[in-house]
C-alpha cells in the first residue's frame, strides 16, 4: 500500500521531511483505544504505543495521537509492533472539550476532508443539536454534509428536510434509510480515492448501519434503539478507520450524548451568517441582541423572518465560547504563574548553594 492510499499528501511530506534521514516511518493512525493504537504504512499494518520521550513532553491530551493522524515511527519489523516518537501536524481536525469540568480538548478525528452529520428522524431529531454539530464541523475544518437517517420512519421527511437546510444555509441535506438502502448510493459521490470521512452523531443514529452498508458487510455491530425516547447505546466504543474498495476512507466515533464546544467562534459565525449579517445593522456595535432599541435581530424576529429559537441557540453556544475562552485565559495564566514559581524556588537553590560553598 503506498502512503498516498491514506491521505499523504504533500503538506505531511513537507512535515516529515526532517524526519527522513533518521530512519524513522510515516504511518496513520487507523484505530485507537484508550492510548493503544494501530497504525497503517507502506509495510502494512502495525501495533503501536507513545514513546517515553513523547509520553514526558505531551503537554494535554489533544497531543497524544488520534484516529487519522499521521505519526513518525520506529518499526521493530519482527514483532509487527512500532514506537510513535511524533504526531505529524494536523490539516484538520474535530475536537471537543472533554466532558465534565476539566478545561482541555478531545481531538475526536483527525486529518479529516469531509464530515458527515447523522441525525435520526425520529425522536431523536433536533435543529439546535444540528446547529450545534455543524459549528464544530465548521470549525474542523472540514466540509460537512446532512445525513437525515430513519426517513422510512418519518412521513414528513421532505418537510425535516427542508427545516434543515433553513439552518444550515449552504450544506448538502439528504434523507436515507440505512435499515432499508435507500439513498446510501448519494453518498459514494463523496468518498472518493485518499479522501477521510468522519461520521459523526448522537448515540442510535444509525451511523454504523450506514457504515455496514458503504462496507457491504456487517464490520461493526449494530444495536436496537428504545422506542422510549429514541435513544441508543453506544455501539461503537473506539475510532477507528475503515478503507472502501473504492481507496476512500471512513471514521467511525463513538455516539456522542455531549458535545461542548472547542476552538474559536469562527464555525459559530459560519453557522449562524443569517445573524452576523443582521447584526451589522444594529444601531450599537456590542448589540446583545437583547432589549436594546434598533436591534435589526430583534427587529427580524418581529416581522417573522427570524426564528426566535434560532437567536437563543446562537447566543446560548456564543456564551459557551465565551466561557471557554475565559478559562483558557485563567489555565494559561494559572500555568506561566506556576513556571514562574519554579523558576524562583531554583534561583534561590542555586543563590543557597552558592553561598554555603563560599
Amino acid at each position: 500500500m503506498q502512503l498516498s492510499d491514506l491521505g499523504w499528501s504533500s503538506f505531511f511530506e513537507l512535515n516529515f521531511e526532517k524526519y527522513k534521514n533518521e530512519g524513522f516511518l510515516a504511518m496513520r493512525i487507523i484505530r485507537e483505544n484508550r492510548e493503544k493504537y494501530i497504525a497503517c504504512g507502506e509495510l502494512g499494518e502495525f501495533s503501536c504505543e507513545v514513546s517515553g520521550t513523547f509520553r514526558f513532553h505531551a503537554k494535554s491530551k489533544s497531543q497524544f495521537p488520534a484516529v487519522g493522524d499521521w505519526v513518525v515511527t520506529s518499526v521493530i519489523t519482527n514483532e509487527r509492533k512500532a514506537i510513535i516518537q511524533a504526531v505529524l501536524p494536523r490539516k484538520s481536525g474535530f475536537s471537543r472539550k472533554v466532558a465534565g469540568h476539566i478545561t482541555e480538548e478531545q481531538v475526536i478525528a483527525a486529518n479529516i476532508d469531509i464530515v458527515f452529520i447523522i441525525t435520526g428522524l425520529d425522536l431523536n431529531y433536533n435543529l439546535r443539536r444540528i446547529e450545534r454539530f455543524l459549528s464544530i464541523a465548521w470549525e474542523s475544518k472540514a466540509l460537512p454534509v446532512i445525513l437525515l437517517n430513519k426517513a422510512d420512519l418519518c412521513p414528513e421527511a421532505e418537510l425535516r428536510k427542508i427545516e434543515v437546510e433553513s439552518v444550515a444555509i449552504g450544506v448538502d441535506v439528504y434523507t436515507v434509510s440505512a435499515t432499508q438502502n435507500v439513498g446510501i448510493d448519494i453518498l459514494k459521490q463523496y468518498i472518493q480515492k485518499g479522501k477521510t470521512i468522519a461520521f459523526l452523531g448522537s448515540s442510535g443514529v444509525g451511523k454504523s448501519t450506514i457504515i455496514n452498508s458503504l462496507l457491504g458487510k456487517e464490520q461493526l455491530k449494530v444495536n436496537d434503539v428504545s422506542e422510549l425516547g429514541s435513544r441508543g447505546r453506544h455501539t461503537t466504543t473506539y475510532r477507528e478507520l475503515f478503507i472502501l474498495s473504492n481507496g476512500g476512507m471512513i471514521i467511525d466515533t463513538p455516539g456522542m450524548r455531549e458535545l461542548q464546544v472547542w476552538g474559536e467562534d469562527e464555525g459559530l459565525k459560519h453557522v449562524f451568517d443569517d445573524i452576523e449579517k443582521l447584526s451589522l445593522s444594529c444601531r450599537y456595535r456590542n448589540c446583545s441582541h437583547q432589549n436594546e432599541p434598533d436591534c435589526a435581530v430583534q427587529i427580524a424576529i418581529s416581522e417573522g423572518t427570524l426564528d426566535p429559537k434560532r437567536l437563543e441557540s446562537f447566543l446560548k453556544m456564543k456564551r459557551e465560547f465565551e466561557y471557554l475562552q475565559d478559562r483558557q485565559t485563567m489555565k494559561a495564566s494559572a500555568i506561566e504563574k506556576a513556571n514562574w514559581k519554579r523558576i524562583s524556588k531554583l534561583a534561590k537553590s542555586i543563590k543557597k548553594n552558592q553561598a554555603e560553598s563560599d
